[in-house]
């Protein structure tokens, strides 16, 4: 409703992953170079990971799109599967064929097929498994034995994980301690910075169209970064509500007012206000036990 408004061929803060709003900071471009190069190398197994909203999909979904032809890619959105459904979903997106009612032997045994036939043509076959932290232990056991699969020269299979910090610490758990060991590329995206922010909206509202002059106000960029923590979800919620609430009042630019109501009206923003209040109040308090302790001395 604001986008003849404010001069824009399309909204520039969607929360869904589109790959031609990328931005390509330094944090996120050292991430998917990381892939790249990794992948390039055949690596058996490579690690993403992020807290929620910092845009793992998206890399994700860039980095497969960032592939050359020499790659076969299979991608599985939602791991929660056990291990047989895993090998299933797997088989469907490598485009095996398999019999009716097939067990896991002989879906395995064609999978392998596949991928041998794939690698006789020089392709690499890389499987992306996004929300790897949803994944039963079972599961990631499951798909270390499928990394397994190789011939004397590579593995026949390379795969990455996108997850949320949860993925770490399911890791170290004792039963999967191999699959731990085999993770050779590591890395970990965090919240954009002030400066990063300030590039990345000016980055969204270009490729939507925008050709003005500064459409938030220092204030406002200022109020959005302390609001959203830098994470670029709500990075995107917030602007994309700001710009509402200055259309309604008929506004050419967004001020920090706007994105204080945009906070309020958020229950995300609002928790993480909360979260940083209650933080600030105990380390005042363990400042203040300190200044009382060392007088008392």
């Amino acid at each position: 409703m604001y986008k003849a408004h404010f001069g824009l061929r399309e909204h520039p803060f969607g929360i869904t992953p589109d790959t031609s709003f990328f931005f390509a900071c330094a944090t996120y471009q050292e991430a998917l170079n990381t892939l790249v190069i990794a992948a390039q190398n055949g690596e058996g197994f490579i690690k993403i990971t992020g807290e929620v909203g910092t845009g793992k999909t998206m890399l994700c979904r860039k980095f497969m799109g960032s592939l050359d032809a020499g790659f076969v890619t299979a991608y599985i959105p939602n791991p929660y599967l056990e291990p047989h459904t895993l090998t299933l979903a797997l088989a469907d997106e490598l485009e095996v064929v398999l019999e009716k009612d097939a067990d896991q032997y002989h879906i395995l045994k064609a999978i392998n097929l596949r991928l041998l036939d794939l690698a006789r043509d020089g392709k690499k076959v890389l499987l992306c498994i996004d929300e790897a932290q949803a994944m039963p232990i079972e599961t990631l056991e499951a798909l270390r034995l499928l990394t397994n699969l190789e011939t004397e020269k590579r593995k026949l299979l390379q795969i990455v994980m996108f997850g949320q910090p949860e993925l770490d610490r399911k890791l170290q758990r004792k039963e999967i301690r191999q699959l731990n060991q085999r993770i050779t590329f590591h890395y970990h995206l965090g919240a954009l910075s002030l400066d990063d922010m300030n590039f990345y909206l000016s980055h969204r509202l270009a490729i939507a169209g925008f050709s003005g002059g500064r459409l938030f106000s220092l204030s406002a960029m200022q109020t959005l970064h302390k609001a959203s923590g830098g994470i670029p979800r709500l990075i995107n919620i917030l602007a994309h509500k700001s710009l509402m609430v200055a259309y309604g009042q008929g506004k050419q630019q967004v001020q920090a007012a706007h994105v204080r109501a945009a906070a309020e009206d958020t229950g995300a923003a609002r928790r993480l206000s909360w979260m940083r209040s209650v933080a600030a109040g105990l380390m005042s308090g363990i400042a203040a036990c300190g200044a009382v302790w060392v007088y008392l001395r």
